[in-house]
């Protein structure tokens, strides 16, 4: 028995494939280059600069969005007041620096495990502000992966080897200090960006300009005001294969940001949560084979039960979004609205 597809089906197929490629092979490209760049010495020297790499991001960034603004005829004028701006700007700009800076103290896993652990906070955070409920699913995820990322960071050694000095604690200290600093500014952006998207319309292209263009302005006030700028291009000009590192690391950023809106785009927010863990697995499987970090077997064991939460929890959000299920949850009869012929209230929905 063979399984025909249209045209339709194999160009989903196609570009669902060329969705998740791009996006575990941008970010792959991403994790790499800021581990070599933050905690392998070039030559004998450490590159301490991170901001620098900031402005980098945010001015490829910047050409990158206005070029897709004008090949799609989106209006690039500002259409929000600057504070919103500056707001997203400042918790983006330092965020990324937190997270760079992260990588001198603690490796890279450790720093994309961090990550996760904002899982619990955010759900107590909902409760609170938002009066929201979640099913007992749901924590028992929540669960499971904050108790598996705990498990992770009190087995093993999580500081780097090159850290800025000898001692490991200190480093792991300072570096998981760094996390929560930035899972605390991270989490203001993405509300901001939702702000500025609902309440003044703006188009995808409108947002990403202006919001780089910015966060490049601050980044660079930063540089000039604390010396880093003379710093980074001293360190580029001793050692200029660093310029070639903090272009790859800006092109692999930028695309996947490209990689990752098109896919939520086209396919949702569960298959981009889906191919995020095949990328996070994927990502720290190969910083432990490129750099030898050391890994204990319980390490092994609390990686295993973080990831194993992450797929059953994309799973099952998959298998309840799927057709099949919606037609199982859908009622036998259509409540009709109050007050409308079923006629008029079939109509209006179909106008929405």
């Amino acid at each position: 028995m063979s399984i025909q597809l249209d045209d339709n089906a194999w160009h989903k197929i196609l570009w669902g494939s060329v969705y998740v490629v791009g996006i575990i092979g941008s970010l792959w490209v991403y994790g790499l280059q800021q581990e070599r760049i933050m905690s392998v010495p070039y030559g004998d020297d450490m590159f301490k600069t991170s901001v620098f790499l900031v402005f980098c991001n945010r001015f490829c960034a910047i050409w990158f969005a206005f070029a897709m603004a004008k090949i799609r005829q989106e209006e690039w004028t500002l259409k929000a007041p600057l504070v919103y701006y500056l707001i997203v700007s400042l918790s983006n700009v330092f965020a990324s620096t937190c997270q760079y800076e992260a990588l001198k103290y603690v490796s890279f896993p450790v720093q994309m495990l961090g990550k996760s652990f904002k899982m619990m906070p955010v759900m107590l955070w909902g409760i609170v502000i938002s009066s929201k409920s979640y099913t007992a699913k749901e924590w028992g995820v929540a669960f499971f992966v904050t108790w598996g990322v705990t498990q992770f960071l009190l087995t093993g050694p999580i500081a780097t080897e090159s850290g800025e000095n000898d001692d490991h604690t200190s480093n792991s200290v300072k570096g998981l200090l760094l996390l929560v600093l930035f899972l605390a500014l991270d989490g203001i952006t993405s509300p901001m960006q939702e702000k500025l998207f609902k309440e003044y319309q703006l188009s995808k292209y409108n947002q990403l300009l202006w919001v780089n263009t910015f966060s490049a302005i601050v980044s660079m006030t930063t540089l000039l005001t604390t010396g880093g700028l003379g710093d980074a291009l001293s360190f580029v000009r001793a050692h200029p294969p660093l310029l070639g590192d903090a272009m790859t690391l800006s092109v692999s950023q930028v695309a996947s940001q490209w990689f990752i809106t098109s896919q939520i785009k086209d396919f949702g927010a569960l298959v981009f949560a889906a191919t995020m863990n095949v990328r996070q697995l994927v990502s720290i499987i190969t910083s432990y084979i490129k750099y030898g970090h050391y890994i204990t077997g319980l390490q092994v064991l609390a990686l295993g039960f973080v990831f194993a939460a992450l797929f059953y929890k994309s799973y099952d959000g998959l298998v309840s979004e799927s057709p099949e299920k919606k037609a199982e949850k859908a009622p036998l009869v259509p409540k009709e609205r109050e007050g409308e012929p079923p006629e008029a209230s079939k109509d209006s929905k179909l106008s929405a």
